[in-house]
């Protein structure tokens, strides 16, 4: 569905209070209506110094983010809507240390939001899977080091990543972050993020042979310098995702990776869509169930 752009004086005009904002999450909550989740009414009043919304005929009380992405947050929900704007609005991201300042928080409250934020764009893009020809390799991502590089790299984790071709242009992309490359992985790969049945190209590593099981194969003995040349997209899609990780984040910690893997697919899938981002990955975040600390720390 085509979603609006909005600019930022637009997103303060319409977002600029704790009543509007909380307005917009009771719409996505509740779109027909309040609904007491005690007694069905569908009357109810709003207390505002509480923000809560309590129920004209049994006087329960409940708050509109609760079992939300927003749950329990004692941040006012205007901050949290200017982080979804930051986020959305800008196509290097933001770092916890940047939205920390800008949302005059601390960084660790920053980085909690950015997280579930994150959390919610993985969720939205698993409804996807790749089809038609694909691309499929891997890479390892982690601080600079000396000795070897690529495969076997100390103090690198592995990402698996597969690109759709659509002619001499890029598809969606998807990206997993693993503790080795083997047939393991990567069938739990394919399984999460493929279609069966398409037409996948990688090189000959041996543990891409678990790729025949469940699409058509396609491999090809490719030596590090002639790489690009058989699987081009999804080596211009691995150095595009490392320039963001590194321009923006300066580096990532290897527990962390995967979010921000997340956060750079969501962004790729949605380039031709960027003026509509911002509401978008709102509308992601408003319908989005409670994150537990636990999923990110």
């Amino acid at each position: 569905m085509k979603m609006p752009s909005m600019s930022l004086l637009e997103w303060q005009k319409r977002y600029g209070t704790e009543r509007a904002c909380v307005n917009e999450l009771a719409k996505v909550r509740w779109p027909d209506g309040f609904q007491c989740p005690e007694c069905g009414s569908q009357k109810a009043y709003y207390i505002e110094i509480r923000q809560l919304h309590q129920c004209w005929q049994c006087r329960h009380q409940v708050s509109a983010t609760a079992g939300t992405l927003f749950h329990s947050t004692k941040l006012p929900l205007v901050k949290w809507f200017w982080a979804i704007y930051l986020v959305a609005s800008d196509k290097g991201g933001i770092s916890a240390l940047r939205a920390s300042k800008l949302l005059g928080v601390s960084w660790p409250t920053a980085h909690s939001i950015l997280s579930k934020i994150r959390t919610a764009m993985v969720h939205r893009d698993s409804i996807y899977r790749l089809g038609n020809l694909i691309e499929f390799d891997d890479t390892y991502v982690g601080g600079k080091r000396t000795g070897k590089r690529g495969r076997g790299a100390a103090g690198k984790r592995p990402v698996l990543v597969a690109v759709e071709t659509r002619g001499q242009t890029a598809g969606f992309v998807a990206m997993e972050a693993v503790d080795t490359v083997s047939k393991e992985t990567v069938r739990q790969f394919l399984a999460k993020h493929l279609n069966p049945g398409q037409t996948v190209k990688t090189d000959a590593f041996p543990a891409l042979n678990a790729v025949k099981e469940t699409q058509t194969h396609e491999k090809k003995v490719t030596p590090p310098e002639n790489a690009s040349e058989w699987l081009p997209l999804v080596h211009i899609i691995i150095g595009n995702m490392k320039t963001f990780i590194n321009g923006t984040f300066h580096g990532v910690s290897s527990v962390h990776l995967q979010e921000y893997l997340n956060e750079f697919c969501y962004r790729f899938n949605r380039r031709f869509w960027e003026p509509e981002l911002p509401l978008r990955l709102l509308n992601a975040c408003l319908a989005h169930v409670p994150v537990r600390q636990a999923e990110f720390d």
